[in-house]
């Protein structure tokens, strides 16, 4: 733990007090009316920006993970309260503010995933903002994701999240093949690999954070971590 600490650049009095301030929340959605969502370009910057994944909850005997952000403070949540590998999720901020509710469709194959956006307990439409589909390359032992974002009617975005069976990185990336997010292991200054529960997710810049912390969210699923 004291290693994850450093690394993440808390100490051990932040790391309790915020812990302290979540497990305060007894419900996913919060009891007051929560405040205005920001707008969307608010989890956009034009920097590549750096964070952590814990790939723990920070609820007691919960499932999900916790992300970082280069500062050290944590930014987003997932918390599964129900059970691992629930077919209804939430993607939330560190207030317990509801970004995305993540749902599992079940198919005759693989399934499909679908996001949608929300602005605090309140969906912001009936029709998903993403939906995600798996793939599997038989030869090889790879596995891929097809992604489609539908931000609004007119609008429709088509990525792939390309990985190893087995591995915990993988790369999502747009139409073109440019990458637009990675998954990696931490690695310490030094170079020693940390283990499968804290890795590196780097964004490149102006993309939307909060999504790509929705289809981290459906790879934990998928992968069955979470």
């Amino acid at each position: 733990m004291r290693g994850f600490l450093a690394l993440s650049g808390l100490t051990n009095s932040a790391f309790v007090a915020n812990c302290s301030n979540i497990l305060k929340m007894a419900k996913v959605h919060p009891q007051r009316p929560p405040p205005p969502s920001p707008p969307s370009d608010s989890y956009i910057t034009s920097r590549r920006e750096t964070f952590t994944l814990w790939m723990k909850s920070l609820v007691i005997q919960g499932n999900g993970y916790t992300v970082f952000n280069s500062d050290g403070e944590i930014v987003y949540r997932m918390d599964n309260y129900d059970k691992k590998c629930s077919s209804e999720v939430y993607l939330m901020d560190l207030q317990g503010k509801v970004l995305f509710t993540i749902l599992r469709r079940k198919l005759r194959v693989f399934g499909r995933w679908e996001g949608y956006k929300c602005n605090g307990s309140k969906v912001e439409s009936q029709k998903p903002c993403f939906q995600v589909r798996k793939h599997c390359r038989i030869l090889g032992g790879g596995s891929s994701c097809e992604v489609t974002v539908r931000p609004n009617e007119a609008q429709s975005y088509h990525y792939r999240i390309q990985g190893l069976a087995g591995k915990s990185t993988f790369k999502i990336v747009n139409s073109e093949g440019g990458v637009m997010a990675e998954v990696k292991q931490k690695q310490t200054s030094s170079g020693v690999v940390l283990g499968d529960d804290v890795l590196d997710l780097v964004v490149e810049p102006h993309v939307d954070h909060s999504l790509v912390m929705a289809l981290v969210a459906v790879c934990g699923l998928i992968h069955h971590r979470m």
